[in-house]
């Protein structure tokens, strides 16, 4: 048996263990700089882990998946079993199943109805698909309880999601109650009360409690899956989305996008990005200041009043190393809220620039500075001094919202904002779009290289 694992974080690295367990040969890939399990052979790409696997685990991230599964799809032998791993909704499993029919892999939803950091390679499944019944055994030789419902790809899928619901919402409601005992200065109390409700008592609280923090980020994904479901069913969602909120919020909290997290970034177009996420996320509107200017750091966010930059000058006291200064200028071109004094002193503290949805000046200076700033417009006139502003607040540039802390990422072709918890899937399926285009590319070259051949014989003989 040779199993493919496509993402090693926490499940990957317990499913890996389950597979070297038993003997199996097991390849792995991840784009990210994490450990690899013990007896998996690291690949450097999809394709390359993929090839001449039996089955083939995906354990990326539900944002990540589609374009995993395309570049498999290149790949993976015929008749190979593809499971999908990743919490999602069925709609985005018929998505992957698009992606592999070229291939004649047969496409596995699987869906983990248990928690995998407790019961590893053993925890319980729901299976559905044309693959299910060679996953499903696959997965019960590691000792997993297997559900398999057969059927269609995203049935397994849905399943899940109306059961988390339930978990996920219970969990967002102890979260809450327990931070409120805590702030209350009853926290102890509070503990011992939640979990006389609970089968399990305090060791359920705890593992409800500690995971939700640890995985808010990608259940918060689920969670809105699970709210498009309910919405999808004719129902008003009520519970869903604020569950998924409470999740998202607990995962902007603790993300904190790291140098080395920017630097993966790097040359990575952010038409690419925008592909990646179905060509949302781009701010329209705003040019950038030169030919060839680039720019990736973290997002300090300011709202002023229109042609006012009181907030800008406030805020250039607590910039930091790494920052890009992002500005809700109201879209106001009739005034510029900076120019070269400015950026001169943002630049003495290591900020890379600034995305300003309103006007600037002083352009060619900023360029021989080396300061870039992506603006609406340019205007000669300066601005006023009076406020009001809010540091710290959503910002709306160009139609798009931008968070304090987000990942900023800007060239030639617009500015795009990345959440901290988006950022590993996003990050992998953006470089599946980057790779495919370089491979069209290439083609074309290819094809345009040959008619110039072509036309030059004709011309010598000619």
């Amino acid at each position: 048996m040779h199993v493919a694992i496509i993402g090693l974080g926490e499940a990957g690295t317990l499913y890996a263990a389950g597979a070297v367990e038993m003997k199996w040969r097991v390849t792995g890939f991840d784009p990210m700089d994490v450990p690899t399990p013990e007896g998996v052979e690291r690949a450097t790409s999809v394709a390359e882990a993929v090839d001449g696997a039996d089955v083939v685990l995906g354990l990326t991230g539900a944002k990540a998946s589609v374009a995993v599964a395309a570049e498999a799809a290149t790949a993976v032998k015929p008749r190979a079993c593809y499971a999908d791993m990743n919490a999602s909704s069925g709609m985005l499993k018929q998505e992957i199943s698009a992606k592999l029919e070229g291939s004649k892999a047969l496409l596995a939803d699987v869906s983990v109805v248990g928690s995998v950091p407790e019961y590893g390679a053993r925890t319980p499944l729901i299976i559905s698909g044309p693959g299910s019944d060679v996953a499903a055994e696959m997965f019960g030789d590691l000792g997993a309880p297997v559900d398999n419902i057969g059927g269609t790809a995203g049935d397994a899928s849905t399943r899940k999601l109306v059961r988390s619901g339930f978990m996920k919402g219970l969990a967002a409601l102890i979260i809450e109650t327990v931070e409120t005992g805590k702030a209350a200065g009853l926290e102890e109390w509070t503990r011992v009360q939640v979990a006389g409700q609970l089968v399990g008592g305090q060791s359920t609280l705890d593992r409800l409690y500690d995971s939700t923090y640890k995985h808010a980020a990608r259940r918060a994904r689920e969670m809105q899956a699970a709210s498009d479901l309910v919405a999808e069913l004719g129902l008003v969602p009520l519970m869903a989305p604020a569950t998924a909120a409470l999740h998202q919020h607990l995962g902007d909290a603790q993300t904190v996008v790291a140098e080395d997290v920017m630097a993966r970034w790097a040359n990575l177009p952010v038409a690419n990005i925008g592909d990646a996420r179905e060509r949302l996320g781009i701010t329209s509107g705003l040019a950038a200041p030169w030919a060839g200017a680039t720019l990736i750091g973290r997002a300090r966010t300011v709202l002023t009043a229109g042609g006012d930059n009181l907030g800008i000058q406030h805020l250039v006291q607590n910039a930091r190393e790494g920052d890009v200064i992002v500005v809700d200028g109201q879209a106001d071109t009739s005034r510029a809220l900076v120019g070269e004094l400015i950026a001169g002193r943002l630049m003495a503290k290591g900020v890379r620039g600034m995305v300003i949805d309103g006007a600037f000046r002083d352009a060619e200076d900023l360029q021989a500075m080396g300061f870039p700033i992506w603006c609406r417009a340019r205007s000669a006139a300066g601005p006023y001094k009076n406020g009001p502003y809010r540091h710290g607040v959503p910002a709306a540039i160009g139609g798009v919202v931008c968070h304090e802390g987000d990942l900023v990422i800007a060239d030639g072709d617009g500015v795009t904002f990345v959440r901290p918890a988006e950022a590993p899937g996003l990050l992998t399926a953006s470089r599946a779009v980057q790779d495919e285009e370089a491979s069209r590319r290439r083609s074309i070259d290819e094809q345009v290289a040959a008619y110039r051949a072509t036309r030059e014989n004709r011309t010598e003989v000619a």
